[in-house]
């Protein structure tokens, strides 16, 4: 595919080409309806098994006397057809590149293109406003528009026609093309303990996806989660063969030998349990076999290993602040908080519950201190700063916040309030990252799992919203933010909740304008916008995007469709617990 003009429009010989290829590939999709694929034991797929309904581009070869702007420009062209490794692309090349050249190594993803001299012979610029980069693992990072990109190339002439010569590894696309020939696919690890999965979404090609994830998770997990999530896959575990077929349904996955056949029957279930996950987006792949040396290696389940859950789901209730107490927001109604102690006189807002326990935490009215409170016992202060953000809650009762320390600068903090008798200190790990200097936390929320937060901060007026890993002590405690990964929004926020284990909803809050929620997902590019609705000032949600809730003066109401409906009058800041 071509951004920037038609293929058909540059020759006429051009359109009979274009109409030669489209009658085989014809002959050839209703020769594949009528011939089964079969074998001695049963349908199979080699490394390519995907979506069996991908698309495939069939860009054109070199046409002669083609200019050296448009060896270019269709080299580029040709990275749309990744079919035989993208053969079409290799002829652009000389003999020497085209067997050089990694295809793999990199996807660049562009808005548009430009073809630009240098002022030296046979050397150009391909000129990029550049959308998307993936690298080899399907790791994507996103990229604001006006993001430049220059690849060089260089060409010289064989046989009296312009060819490649030298040029990066990769291909560049087009966006539009980027959007039908690839996917958003999570492949999964697990938290610390071995209890949650924890998606790391990567791009890979529609039609290559089952060896491609299979490489992707024994490479390990995106840069953001290194040190936040494990793999029951020790590092160095190999392919044993470069692919991964798919045999009547069972996905063959062969490794290592030596490290297969070492690991302890729970390792070897906690890999293909690892390997099943990944692998439920997949429609070939029913079950995996994990193979040595192609020979099947038995995976015993003794009990000792449960599958992890895929989906952390918060609990329905919500808490709630009603007449200056903590209250229990649940099917409408509100009721008191089990044994807990009246808290009128510290003015609650901001509050949040444990997912695990029956700790609770809240800001006073001002925002500046923050209290966590158990029944039957009084609040406790664990800190006071100028800002603080909304505390929340992980599953392994860590109560977190973010404000600005003694010298100004931005820190992270955690407590860990729960069992701790009065009087006592209470655990407290604080952190400063340094990609976090000089900006304003708005809010910090951590992900049902555990193992990632959610970070909406500002710096010269402008929000960013990112993703960062927790990385964790071998006791659990936390120990630092990983370099995070960056959602792009349509308008600037100053809050936001986890949906899911994918999506966030955020929004700006404002109490005298409409406001346009959004839901950001690590799984697309495109952010999705929620019905307007005005004054809304809080927002929290349960699990998915059904059940997401704004507040504003008139009540609290529940997204329904394409608006909004009133749910309750009376309590204000309701949050899942989290």
């Amino acid at each position: 595919m071509r951004s920037r003009r038609s293929y058909l429009s540059r020759r006429p010989y051009l359109l009979r080409a274009v109409i030669a290829v489209l009658a085989v590939l014809m002959v050839v999709l209703s020769s594949c309806a009528q011939i089964p694929r079969s074998g001695p034991v049963g349908k199979s797929k080699d490394e390519s098994a995907g979506n069996p309904n991908a698309p495939v581009f069939f860009p054109p070869p070199p046409h002669p006397g083609a200019t050296p702007e448009s060896i270019i420009e269709d080299f580029y062209g040709a990275g749309s057809g990744y079919e035989g490794d993208y053969a079409v692309a290799r002829q652009y090349l000389t003999q020497a590149l085209s067997v050089s050249w990694k295809s793999d190594k990199r996807t660049l993803v562009f808005r548009k293109a430009t073809v630009v001299k240098t002022g030296v012979e046979n050397e150009f610029k391909y000129q990029l406003d550049l959308a998307y980069a993936v690298d080899a693992d399907g790791v994507a990072t996103q990229f604001p528009e006006g993001t430049t990109e220059t690849i060089p190339v260089t060409l010289e002439q064989v046989d009296g026609e312009w060819r490649i010569s030298a040029v990066p590894d990769g291909t560049a696309i087009p966006e539009e093309t980027f959007k039908v020939i690839y996917a958003a696919q999570p492949i999964y690890f697990y938290d610390p303990t071995f209890t949650y999965a924890v998606p790391d979404v990567r791009w890979f090609i529609k039609k290559n996806t089952v060896k491609a994830m299979t490489s992707a998770l024994l490479d390990g997990p995106a840069p953001y989660l290194q040190g936040a999530v494990v793999s029951a896959f020790p590092s160095g575990m190999k392919l044993a063969r470069e692919s991964v077929p798919v045999v009547s349904g069972a996905a063959q996955v062969d490794l290592s030998a030596k490290e297969l056949v070492d690991a302890s029957a729970e390792d070897r279930q906690r890999m293909q349990n690892q390997l099943t996950l990944t692998f439920r987006s997949q429609p070939d792949v029913v079950n995996v076999q994990l193979r040595a040396d192609q020979d099947l290696v038995r995976v015993e389940d003794n009990g000792s290993v449960l599958p992890p859950v895929l989906e952390k789901n918060a609990p329905a209730r919500q808490i709630a602040v009603s007449n200056d107490e903590l209250v229990r927001y649940e099917n409408n109604r509100v009721s008191a908080l089990p044994d807990m102690q009246a808290v009128a006189g510290l003015s609650p807002s901001a509050p949040a519950e444990s997912p695990t326990s029956q700790a609770v935490a809240f800001l006073n009215g001002a925002g500046t201190t923050l209290y966590s409170m158990i029944p039957g016992q009084p609040a406790r202060q664990l800190t006071t700063r100028s800002t603080l953000s909304h505390p929340s809650f992980s599953p392994q009762d860590w109560v977190w916040t973010a404000g600005p320390g003694a010298n100004g600068a931005t820190e992270v903090v955690a407590f860990k309030p729960s069992n701790v008798p009065q009087g006592q200190p209470v655990p407290t790990v604080t952190m400063t990252p340094a990609w976090l200097a000089g900006r304003v936390v708005r809010d910090f929320r951590i992900s049902r799992e555990g193992t990632r937060a959610l970070v909406i901060s500002e710096m010269n007026g402008k929000s960013s919203v990112q993703v960062t890993g927790i990385v964790r002590n071998p006791d659990g405690t936390p120990k630092d933010l990983t370099a995070p990964i960056t959602l792009f929004s349509s308008a600037p926020v100053d809050q936001g909740v986890w949906v899911n284990s994918t999506t966030v909803a955020v929004m700006k809050a404002s109490s005298t304008e409409n406001v346009v929620p959004e839901l950001l997902s690590l799984t697309s590019s495109q952010p999705q916008l929620l019905p307007a609705w005005p004054n809304l000032t809080t927002i929290s949600a349960g699990n998915g995007p059904e059940q997401i809730f704004g507040q504003s003066g008139a009540g609290v109401f529940q997204r329904v469709g394409n608006g909004w409906e009133l749910q309750l009058k009376g309590p204000v800041d309701p949050s899942f617990p989290g």
